[in-house]
């Protein structure tokens, strides 16, 4: 009669602390050691030369840069290779390249960058009190760069209150039109810290527009020029100055005339 001897393994819960304690050692220690060697790894295929950044594709539509300038700017300020480059870093570093207002920074295996780049658009001037004018952006952000890149652009200067650069330029954007239809180029525009506006003209011809919300400034404005044609005419003097701020009414200077005309009610001229 033969016998089999059966091999049974002993259940974790039942060996004994100290050998269960010893295996849970070693398993920890295994796993800190693949961790050890993978970090190593990583930090030799850091180093290697293959990895360092060999190329930078910048791209976007560049009207005030060149790419070459862009790169000898930016350049100096990026430290590390494809793997331990600091991306919001070069963020900042193509975005303090005068004119750009926005860049986007990817990696490109294995040891390239590709940059994409948005510049500002100058929409106008914007005048400080205590000088070093800077330029309004398309979108009415405030931004610092070269005024000679833009000395022929035939640009309007703003000026208002810390943070009112976009709603300077959005009532500029309004009324300047209007001024138009009678030959009249607005050329600046400011906003007090009261809330007054002021515009100017290329003719050398102010006008004080006063306080509301922008759709009264635009009904004031309609009503002014739908009588100054006729003022002009009748006197046969170019405008000077004029102030919309009287409630009936409004003030004008021609060249040598001064008077005061009653705002039309209703649509008629009184």
């Amino acid at each position: 009669m033969r016998h089999s001897t059966a091999l049974h393994r002993t259940p974790a819960a039942e060996l004994p602390v100290d050998v269960r304690l010893l295996n849970a050692s070693a398993s920890a220690l295994f796993l800190l050691a693949a961790a050890i060697f993978a970090a190593l790894l990583m930090l030799w295929l850091s180093r290697q030369p293959v990895f360092a950044i060999r190329a930078i594709r910048v791209e976007g539509d560049l009207a005030r840069n060149s790419v070459s300038t862009i790169r000898a700017n930016a350049l100096p300020q990026l430290a590390g290779n494809f793997f331990t480059l600091d991306l919001a870093r070069g963020q900042r570093a193509f975005e303090s390249v005068p004119w750009v207002r926005h860049a986007i920074v990817r990696r490109v295996w294995p040891n390239r960058l590709a940059v994409q780049l948005q510049e500002h658009r100058a929409a106008a001037l914007w005048s400080q009190d205590e000088g070093g004018d800077k330029l309004v952006n398309t979108e009415g952000e405030v931004f610092e760069a070269n005024l000679g890149d833009v000395e022929d652009d035939g640009l309007p200067t703003l000026s208002g209150p810390d943070g009112s650069a976009g709603q300077v330029l959005a009532m500029f954007r309004r009324l300047a039109p209007l001024f138009a239809r009678q030959e009249l180029a607005m050329d600046a525009l400011s906003l007090s810290g009261r809330g007054s506006w002021h515009a100017e003209f290329d003719s050398g011809a102010e006008v004080e527009l006063g306080r509301g919300t922008d759709d009264e400034m635009q009904a004031r404005v309609e009503r002014f020029l739908g009588t100054l044609p006729q003022v002009i005419a009748r006197y046969q003097r170019p405008l000077v100055y004029a102030d919309l701020r009287h409630n009936e009414g409004y003030a004008v200077r021609l060249k040598g005339i001064t008077t005061t005309l009653e705002a039309p009610a209703s649509g008629r001229r009184k």
